[in-house]
């Protein structure tokens, strides 16, 4: 099982429809097979998400955050791992958002 614990990602590439950017970091922690993390940056003003991490190393979580417009947003990703030949992690996610908007999109982050 990959750990993710105490590793920093950032977005590198994301649909239209997404809120997260170059500008969001996320901060993962991980006990077990259960990880969590916060995010912030860019469009973000605080989010957190909560999940668990597959024998494959694929990760299933919701998220929810705050963005600029004081909206609060929420939605569920899976995503799967790839390891670079440098040893870090990018992760290709495919969300949707669970709120009134209900649109899926795709989004790559990367650990830095």
């Amino acid at each position: 099982m990959i750990s993710y614990h105490n590793r920093t990602f950032v977005s590198i590439d994301n649909t239209a429809n997404g809120e997260v950017s170059s500008k969001t970091t996320f901060r993962y922690k991980q006990e077990g097979n259960i990880i969590s993390a916060t995010y912030s940056g860019g469009e973000i003003v605080k989010g957190l998400l909560i999940g668990i991490v597959k024998e494959d190393g694929c990760l299933t979580f919701r998220y929810n955050h705050i963005n600029r417009k004081n909206e609060i947003r929420g939605g569920e990703c899976v995503s799967t791992p790839e390891i670079l030949s440098n040893g870090r992690i990018r992760l290709f996610e495919k969300w949707k958002w669970l709120d009134a908007e209900q649109t899926e999109g795709t989004s790559i982050i990367e650990e830095v």
